[in-house]
Formats: structure tokens, C-alpha cells, sequence
């Protein structure tokens, strides 16, 4: 698996931390944030410029669907944007590709397979 810079959006600071920690063993940098407010402005100036996004579906304020519209507007995308989600229905799943997501994790995450789940996301 090649080492990636990933932003990861989850409200739930337990779940941050292990998210986190899951993939800065595997080498990766992470950037976390508690909410959507600051990612546009973190994708825009972050040098090198993040690989993947991992984008709670559920947060306070702008949920993760809103937070996906803005990132389309953005010109510079150059990152996949996964779905991070305790929704795990298969209409969730469809709703989720149908909004445009390029992936989707369901939470809990099982942290024995859950950095092959990122790595599919990467290329790896």
C-alpha cells in the first residue's frame, strides 16, 4: 500500500482517534476534523494535496451529502471522496453512488480489515 495523505471528517472524537490511529500505523498522514467547516479551506491549501476523503455521512450542522455538493464545486478535485457511515442499508449504499461518493465504509469499522478498505480506495 503506497502512503497517502487522508482527510478524515467524523464528529464522534473516539472514533477519530481509532480511524486515525488504524492508518497512521499503515503510514499514512492524517488530517482529522471534528465537522465540515474547515475541509474545503484543508483541501484547497494542504501541500501535497490529500489522496482520499473519508466523510462521516452524519454530522452536525451540514451532513455529509451537503458537504459532498461543495466539494464538487471545487476545481482542483482531485481526490476521492468516501462515505463513512453507521447507515449500512442497501438503499444507503445506493443513495450514497447515486450522490456522486466514490466509495463507501460502514461504521463500526472492523479494524482488521478496515485499512484494506481505505487501500481499495487508493489504488492499493
Amino acid at each position: 500500500m503506497s502512503v497517502a495523505i487522508i482527510v478524515i471528517v467524523e464528529d464522534q472524537p473516539d472514533n477519530l482517534k481509532l480511524l486515525t490511529t488504524l492508518l497512521t500505523i499503515k503510514g499514512h498522514q492524517v488530517v482529522g476534523l471534528p465537522n465540515g467547516d474547515r475541509l474545503t479551506d484543508v483541501l484547497r491549501t494542504h501541500q501535497p494535496t490529500p489522496d482520499l476523503v473519508l466523510l462521516d455521512i452524519q454530522l452536525p450542522g451540514r451532513d455529509g451529502y451537503a458537504l459532498l455538493e461543495e466539494l464538487k464545486g471545487l476545481p482542483e478535485r482531485s481526490w476521492k471522496v468516501v462515505a463513512l457511515t453507521a447507515h449500512a442499508l442497501p438503499e444507503d449504499r445506493t443513495r450514497a453512488s447515486a450522490a456522486g461518493f466514490d466509495g463507501y465504509i460502514t461504521k463500526p469499522v472492523d479494524v482488521r480489515t478496515f485499512p484494506a478498505e481505505v487501500a481499495r480506495y487508493l489504488g492499493g
